[in-house]
């Protein structure tokens, strides 16, 4: 599988349009891959972390990041305590 590359500088971020062009794809999952591919890479993606950055609830940002593991933008790892 591969990983989108981004150039982040200060206030702008430079990144592939390949996910833009996906027909299928709603636009709030392109929305959300490109806010997720615009934070920085240590930042901590967690469904609370975008419901706090994002106008949407927990619901909506869920089934988007399904959408997103549909699409295969997306790959979910947890992480045991």
């Amino acid at each position: 599988m591969s990983k989108i590359r981004v150039n982040r500088n200060k206030n702008y971020v430079t990144m592939s349009n390949f996910h833009l062009k996906e027909k299928e794809m709603s636009l709030k999952a392109k929305g959300l891959l490109s806010v997720m591919l615009s934070l920085p890479d240590d930042w901590n993606y967690s469904i609370q972390g975008l419901v706090a950055i994002c106008k949407e609830n927990e619901t909506s940002i869920k089934s988007t990041l399904e959408e997103l593991k549909n699409f295969g933008y997306l790959v979910v790892t947890k992480l045991l305590p």
